[in-house]
């Protein structure tokens, strides 16, 4: 019995789809492929999983050796298992996802030959894809775009100290849609989990805006209510 489980067990590979927020733009983490298949493609850093390793040690090697980042907490997403979704076979992958701020973590440097460079993409301009990693990203895309209606996940992609315009773009970003700026801010100081702050922005050339904080004692206990923003 246990000799045929052997046998008909499927390979299976990790994949990591990280988000950071830019420029006004909601990123996603991509690496150029070094080797077959799909030979200088752009794909989700990914690769198959050791004997010896759990998943989620195996993910955590693998971000590190495509894109140089450690220490990032990342959730699974999903199991994806077409037939037909690796050229070699039938090949299982578990999809993890994470939201990142990028100050401080724009530096990316593989330690593998398996790839030749790790780069942020705007989410709304990829290239073509390796796999069915385009569909991947769509599944996190659904993911986060469920959540951010019912937790803080935005938040997670600001700096410490932001303004109520940036927090927006992050909520517009990740749904897709415009929003009522006048609404917007409405909702969000009247869910009182935003910590107003006696700073402005620095260095800007137009009128500094103020700064705030996430409250995250006050989000653990007013926080419950769904996030429609919509106009």
């Amino acid at each position: 019995m246990y000799s045929k489980l052997t046998h008909l067990q499927s390979t299976f590979t990790a994949d990591c789809v990280i988000f950071g927020f830019e420029e006004g733009e909601l990123k996603v983490l991509l690496v150029e492929r070094n080797e077959y298949p799909y030979k200088d493609w752009w794909a989700l850093p990914g690769f198959f999983v050791e004997h010896s390793e759990t998943i989620d040690n195996a993910v955590e090697r693998i971000l590190y050796e495509h894109t140089g980042l450690r220490n990032i907490f990342m959730e699974q997403l999903y199991t994806f298992g077409d037939l037909k979704r690796h050229p070699q076979g039938r090949v299982i992958t578990v999809a993890y996802y994470a939201l990142l701020r990028l100050k401080g973590q724009s530096t990316l440097k593989p330690h593998s030959t398996y790839v030749r460079q790790a780069v942020w993409h705007p989410v709304e301009n990829l290239p073509e894809l390796a796999f069915d990693h385009a569909h991947i990203i769509d599944r996190s895309l659904e993911k986060i775009r469920q959540n951010i209606k019912s937790t803080p996940i935005a938040f997670e992609l600001l700096p410490e100290k932001f303004t109520l315009t940036q927090l927006q773009k992050v909520y517009e970003a990740i749904l897709g849609i415009a929003l009522d700026k006048r609404n917007f801010r409405k909702k969000m100081l009247n869910y009182n989990f935003l910590k107003e702050l006696d700073e402005k922005q620095q260095g800007v050339s137009y009128r500094a805006a103020k700064l705030y904080k996430f409250d995250k004692r006050k989000y653990a206990k007013i926080f419950q209510n769904d996030l429609s923003f919509k106009k």
